[in-house]
């Protein structure tokens, strides 16, 4: 069967017909599957199988800039490796390469108009998606069954005392505290979705690709190593972290350490479930596992958010942040030079070159970098801080829209508990800070790699000679800083301030 292309043979008398369909998204495993437990479970009750189904969704895939994009290699070698896992048992996954919006209503029609059960997915356009699906089932009398999965508590389940979204980390996280361990066994269960693979129904009947990698997609393998794909390897990378995690709270801010988790593009792409990693989180003990449970709450904080305010993917939540006057790259020449240079990592300040760099190479970004190359574009360059978020967008392999959108505000100070405005990153201070020795700087930026550790931070004030016994030539084979960061901090205080009434 070619690339991309879909085979749907005609169903004979013999073939028994699924009563379901179980549709994966952003839940690629087997174990703790909240919307497997419930497909099997529906189908239990009627003596019937249920059809495990993942489409390889055109709407999003065409929209790609690069054919070899990470997300893409990391989610086929999850597909497959989910699929290896339900054909040991007897069944198997059916793979669909086409629009969802068509692709699952038309499936349904085919098994005769049966249900479809999914996990919830709040993004725009994820709901956008699923609401043309249920439309289009409704028309053939099937239903859109979706059950929480993504997070911990969802929507309305955690409100202020006079039942509001929250705006601020902080009381958020105090609430969903409370709320937790008020009945922690209700809220992280275990979902027993391995039990009920004996009526995964084998997908051979029913059509689909014959999936083997990126290729069968129209899609290339990206260069270099990059994270492994599947359930396995995100149990792997959460049990190596448990190991750590006492170290985690001093650790996690130096680049140059292996001191976070890695499991952010698990919980992305649900190769582990939320509930495991919170349990894993409660069960530690230490300042380090605190510190790491805090940041999974700022991950539903953020998804909160995003669902109680969806205006802020693109507008500042702070609505008088709108005021704020920014440099357009897309009008303005210098903006397009500055743009591009932050982008491509020539800034000439080490600690935001090698972050970028390291991005594009890899698909991975320190927060703490994340923190600092935001800053540097919103409050140094005076980019709005949308252009930098849609960057992340194409190269982080771990992106999920309400941290990124939540991030890039926090960074920008436009959005829910963001930094205080007059609060801005030094990238040169916090190079020094958390890579002193310019450790991980060099890893990234070679040109720097003879360089005195005490001009690591700043090549341009090095001395000729010494620029020379290093090998390094300003404005050649290094650039100087493309702004003075003084200069451009006061811009933006001045900037920013204009929105206070200052």
């Amino acid at each position: 069967m070619g690339p991309g292309r879909s085979a749907t043979p005609g169903i004979t008398s013999t073939d028994p017909r699924p009563v379901c369909i179980c549709w994966l998204r952003r839940d690629l495993r087997v174990r703790d599957n909240r919307a497997l437990f419930a497909a099997t479970e529906y189908a239990r009750s009627r003596n019937g199988t249920a059809l495990v189904v993942f489409v390889f969704d055109t709407d999003i895939l065409s929209a790609l800039p690069d054919r070899d994009d990470r997300r893409v290699a990391f989610i086929a070698e999850s597909v497959a490796q989910l699929n290896d896992r339900l054909c040991q048992a007897g069944a198997g996954l059916l793979v669909l390469h086409g629009s969802a919006r068509h692709e699952i209503p038309a499936l349904s029609t085919r098994l005769g108009g049966v249900n479809v059960f999914a996990s919830h997915d709040f993004e725009p356009f994820g709901t956008a998606r699923d609401e043309s699906v249920r439309q289009k089932l409704t028309q053939s009398g099937a239903e859109l069954a979706t059950v929480k999965d993504h997070v911990v508590f969802e929507k309305d389940e955690i409100l202020t005392a006079s039942k509001t979204p929250f705006r601020v980390f902080t009381p958020y996280m105090k609430a969903w505290s409370a709320r937790l361990e008020g009945s922690p066994e209700s809220h992280l269960p275990v979902w027993p979705s391995e039990a009920g693979l004996d009526v995964v129904a084998p997908p051979q009947a029913w059509g689909g690709l014959r999936f083997e990698g990126v290729g069968d997609i129209g899609f290339e393998s990206p260069a270099g190593a990059q994270p492994s794909g599947g359930e396995q390897a995100g149990a792997k990378r959460l049990g190596q972290f448990l190991g750590k995690i006492s170290q985690y709270d001093e650790a996690r801010d130096f680049p140059a350490v292996d001191g976070t988790s890695r499991i952010s593009l698990d919980l992305r792409f649900g190769t582990i479930s939320v509930r495991e990693v919170v349990r894993a989180a409660r069960s530690a003990v230490g300042a380090g596992a605190a510190k790491w449970l805090s940041e999974l709450v700022w991950r539903e904080f953020y998804q909160a958010v995003l669902w109680h305010f969806p205006s802020s993917v693109d507008h500042a939540f702070q609505e008088r942040m709108e005021r704020v006057v920014w440099d357009d790259p897309l009008t303005e020449s210098v903006a397009a030079g500055l743009f591009a240079a932050w982008c491509e990592g020539r800034t000439g300040y080490p600690f935001i070159d090698a972050a970028m760099r390291e991005l594009r190479a890899t698909g991975w970004m320190h927060n703490r970098c994340r923190m600092v190359v935001a800053s540097f574009l919103t409050k140094d360059l005076h980019i709005h801080w949308k252009r930098g978020e849609r960057w992340f967008a194409r190269w982080l392999l771990d992106i999920e829209l309400a941290s990124n959108v939540g991030g890039w505000q926090w960074a920008a100070s436009t959005g829910a508990d963001g930094q205080p405005w007059f609060r801005i990153f030094n990238p040169v201070e916090q190079g020094r800070k958390w890579d002193p020795r310019g450790t991980w700087i060099r890893t990234w930026c070679p040109e720097l790699s003879n360089l005195d550790d005490k001009f690591v931070h700043t090549p341009w004030e090095a001395s000729e000679s010494v620029l020379s016994k290093a090998g390094i030539v300003l404005d050649k084979n290094w650039p100087r800083p493309i702004v003075d960061h003084a200069t451009e901090r006061r811009e933006a205080l001045e900037r920013f301030g204009k929105t206070s009434g200052r």
